[in-house]
């Protein structure tokens, strides 16, 4: 049975007046494939960077990488999921930013009743990357209750949501944010410490915060505006995780430069860890009990409509943007 949707595409990379409203057909899911109809979809910076062509990616392409929704249909193979369960991802490929869309059913999980739709789509792919990086991505010993951390664009969408589980962790999470109040906004919701990077050395009062030592471990999607004095930041042994690049890629490094402290570098990503269905519902079973327990609240501070795509993107570059963002339909 074929239905049709509304989906926003591409046909070529460039900026967010290429976001067009189509109608496309969508029919009945294959093996391992679900058809899912959307109540709310997910804005990130990932999206941004595939619009952008930072990723290359095959034209037309449909955009969007997380949303909720209830399951309308289920293929061969499928079990973890019934036709009318409600339902959440975080998914490779994209093509959340639609009403209807079919797709593979590894990773997307059924929604606790306790988590509203919205909530559901906004907190998955920023949730899920703040789980890989708190508990999966760590320096060498790991990290321990009292340990300083540093984390970059802590009013963001998933520096909020990583302020508030370092907090229920027990850790000291620096945040860094571009004006005072997105830094009120991280001390807020967990951040023991806070710098606004545009008036202040970020390097320099992270020293001082630490007692000269450093952190552990620096968390950081802002990309080459930041990169280099995050490596300034860490402690001998420490980790640098650049998980994003909002501020742009950063360029070439030369191994040496990590020598002096034996640092240790990683480019993490959130699909790696989300390969297997069983990888995939771990991490989402523990996302959803630190929502469920109010540990962590998932702030949606800006809501557009599905056809005012252009704008929740031009407002998401320019950083006009705090906690998380949804389309609605």
């Amino acid at each position: 049975m074929s239905a049709t949707s509304q989906a926003v595409q591409i046909q070529e990379h460039g900026g967010p007046e290429q976001l067009k409203l189509v109608t496309v057909s969508v029919g009945d899911p294959g093996p391992g494939e679900i058809r899912i109809r959307h109540k709310a979809i997910g804005l990130n910076f990932i999206d941004v960077y595939q619009r952008a062509g930072v990723y290359k990616m095959p034209m037309p392409l449909n955009l969007g990488m997380e949303a909720s929704g209830v399951v309308e249909a289920v293929g061969e193979g499928v079990s973890h999921l019934r036709v009318g369960d409600r339902a959440a991802y975080a998914s490779q490929p994209p093509g959340s930013y639609s009403e209807l869309r079919v797709m593979p059913a590894r990773t997307v999980c059924k929604l606790p009743d306790a988590i509203s739709f919205e909530t559901g789509a906004a907190m998955m792919l920023k949730g899920l990357t703040a789980q890989y990086l708190l508990k999966k991505t760590l320096p060498q010993g790991g990290l321990q209750a009292g340990d300083f951390v540093l984390f970059h664009a802590a009013a963001g969408g998933v520096g909020l949501i990583a302020s508030q589980w370092a907090r229920a962790l027990g850790l000291q999470l620096i945040g860094t944010a571009g004006s005072d109040a997105k830094c009120a906004l991280a001390k807020e919701n967990g951040a023991a410490h806070v710098i606004n990077y545009n008036t202040e050395d970020f390097a320099a009062r992270v020293k001082d915060i630490t007692g000269g030592q450093g952190v552990k471990v620096v968390y950081d999607s802002v990309g080459k505006d930041t990169f280099e004095k995050s490596l300034e930041c860490l402690r001998p042994f420490g980790l640098m995780a650049s998980f994003g690049n909002a501020s742009g890629v950063v360029p070439p490094v030369a191994p040496v430069i990590l020598a002096p402290k034996c640092l240790y570098l990683t480019r993490a990503t959130l699909f790696t860890h989300m390969a297997t269905r069983e990888s995939t519902q771990a991490m989402a079973d523990e996302l959803f009990a630190v929502v469920e327990s109010g540990q962590v609240k998932i702030h949606i501070d800006q809501r557009y409509p599905l056809a005012e795509v252009q704008q929740a993107h031009r407002d998401l570059e320019a950083r006009k943007t705090t906690g998380c963002t949804i389309l609605t339909l």
